[in-house]
Formats: C-alpha cells, sequence, structure tokens
C-alpha cells in the first residue's frame, strides 16, 4: 500500500491543475508557449524562492525582506560595469555577485551586530539598497552586452536556459541540505538553536552563510533578469518579496524553520506563474493577484498548523 503523497508533489499538482484551467480558458491554444514562459519566468521565483527557503528554515522570525532591492542594486551595477560592451558578461556577473555578498554581510551584521530581529534588519537595509540602486541608475537604461542577452532568452534542447539555471542550482542546493554536514547543521538550527549549540553546531556561522547564501541568489536572479528583459529597471524585484515566500510555503518547507523542500520550490514556483496567468486571462488587475497569492499563503499555513496539532 503506498503511503501519502510527498510534500512537494502537492506543489506539481496544483502547478498541473493551474496549466490545465488556463488552457481551458484559451481553448488549449499556446500551450507551448504558456509552458515555455513558465518555466522561464517561473525560474526567477525558484532562484528567489530557494534562496529565500534557506533562511526560513533557519526558524521563526528569520526571513529577508531586501530581496527585491539586492535583485536591482546588483542588476544595476553589472548593467554599468557591463556598458552593453561584448565579453563583459563574466565581469557583470561577478560585480553582481559581490554585491550579493556585500548585501548578506550587511544584513547578518545588523542581525548578528545590533541584535535586530531579521524582519526588520532587511526590511530598513532595503531602502539603503534601493537608495544606492536609484543614486547609480540615475534613469539611465543600459542594455545588457548582446551575447548574455542571448543567452538569457535563448534555450537547449527546447528548454529555456534560464531553467537550466534553476534546475543546476536547485540540484545544488538538494545536494548541499541532503548530503552535507552544513545541511545537517542548518536543519538542526532551525528545529532547535540552543539544542544544535549544545550540540556543538556552530549556529551563527550557519546563519550567517545562510543570509550570505539568499542575497547571492537575489543577486544572481537579477542579473539574470535584467538580461532576460534587456535591462535593470527600478522596480524589476518588487513582485519577489512576495513570490520568495510563497514559493517557500507553497513548496512545503515549515514556515516554523528545520525542514526545506527544494522539488516544491520549483513546483510552486510554476504554479505561481500559471495562476498569474489564468488571472490575467480573466483581465484580473495586480490588487487581485497580491490578494489572491496572499490568501493561498494564509490558507497552506492554517492547513499545515492544522496538520501539526493533529498529529
Amino acid at each position: 500500500m503506498s503511503g501519502p503523497l510527498k510534500p512537494w508533489a502537492w506543489a506539481w499538482i496544483a502547478a498541473a491543475l493551474a496549466f490545465a484551467a488556463t488552457l481551458a480558458l484559451t481553448s488549449g491554444r499556446g500551450a507551448h508557449e504558456l509552458a515555455y514562459a513558465a518555466l522561464s519566468f517561473g525560474a526567477f521565483a525558484a532562484i528567489v524562492g530557494m534562496g529565500q527557503m534557506l533562511v526560513i528554515t533557519l526558524g521563526p522570525g528569520n526571513v529577508d525582506l531586501s530581496i527585491p532591492a539586492c535583485m536591482t542594486l546588483s542588476a544595476t551595477l553589472a548593467l554599468k560595469v557591463m556598458g552593453s560592451d561584448p565579453g563583459t558578461a563574466i565581469l557583470g556577473l561577478a560585480v553582481a555577485l559581490a554585491t550579493g555578498l556585500g548585501v548578506g554581510c550587511a544584513n547578518f551584521a545588523l542581525i548578528w551586530l545590533l541584535r535586530l530581529p531579521p524582519i526588520i534588519a532587511t526590511l530598513a537595509a532595503s531602502l539603503i539598497y534601493q537608495s544606492l540602486a536609484i543614486w547609480s541608475n540615475r534613469g539611465l537604461r543600459i542594455k545588457p552586452p548582446e551575447g548574455l542577452a542571448d543567452f538569457a532568452t535563448g534555450r537547449f534542447l527546447g528548454v529555456p536556459n534560464v531553467a537550466w539555471v534553476a534546475l543546476v542550482l536547485a540540484v545544488a542546493v538538494w545536494v548541499l541540505l541532503e548530503r552535507a554536514v552544513w545541511g545537517r547543521w542548518l536543519l538542526a538550527a532551525g528545529q532547535n538553536a540552543r539544542a544544535a549549540r549544545l550540540a556543538g553546531v556552530p549556529v551563527q556561522a550557519v546563519r550567517a552563510a545562510t543570509y550570505l547564501g539568499v542575497a547571492v541568489f537575489a543577486a544572481l536572479a537579477g542579473y539574470l533578469l535584467a538580461s532576460f528583459s534587456g535591462g535593470a529597471a527600478l522596480n524589476m524585484g518588487a513582485e519577489y518579496l512576495l513570490m520568495s515566500i510563497a514559493v517557500v510555503v507553497i513548496g512545503g518547507s515549515s514556515i516554523a524553520g528545520g525542514n526545506s523542500n527544494v522539488p516544491g520550490v520549483l513546483g510552486a514556483a510554476l504554479f505561481m506563474f500559471l495562476v498569474v496567468s489564468m488571472l490575467n486571462s480573466y483581465g484580473a488587475g495586480a490588487g487581485i493577484k497580491n490578494v489572491l497569492t496572499g490568501a493561498i499563503i494564509i490558507a497552506i499555513v492554517i492547513a499545515a498548523s492544522a496538520r501539526r496539532s493533529r498529529s
């Protein structure tokens, strides 16, 4: 007799149902285009979602609200350094990742040295990062180098290149969590930080690495998104604040920490894009999309809490 479905399976089932419902609204037209768009745009949500998942795994109160500002600042600085010049993609990537590391260090410094709650620290810091992005951008929209733009919008074996990047990162994160010592440290710290510390886990080092990691993931997502869309806009990361949390919760990771679910994040990222596509088919506005996303998160948190209380 088969056991219950894994938590990540529900996210993929929901994505399949959303895909079918969206096709039903369009009488089955454009299935290939819809799947390609879901893989493309879902990849960005998956990348930032995996970083947010690692932070949320640390336990209650841990969340990074600076993801949108980090994406914008990293993309802006990378494009400014590249200046649309051929052969500068690696330099731009290095600048973006270095910016992410700087953001992660600053965030953790506020949390650790000033003892600020992560929500307050990352929210306050995001205002600084966004201001820096505005100052460095100065209203100029610099296009990415042609080769980088071709890669970001291209495909391999019929699958978008950005989706391959997300898949490679997902595999790396899964191996880190399931096969590496650091992954066991992270789960232990998220389940009970005090017990983990007494067991010899370097809890603060794990927290530091996690906040650096989520910022680097956000920086990479910003770099790829700017390359994909033809430039860095000052509001380019805005939708990924709620999205990064939504894909973690919908993907089956515990909001209470101590648990992570990489396959679920991938499925949830596809599901969220397909839901937005379905709402677009109905002509729904941005407000309705945000309300529905929030309602989905609340419903899943309530369901998970009820399941834990019964067990």
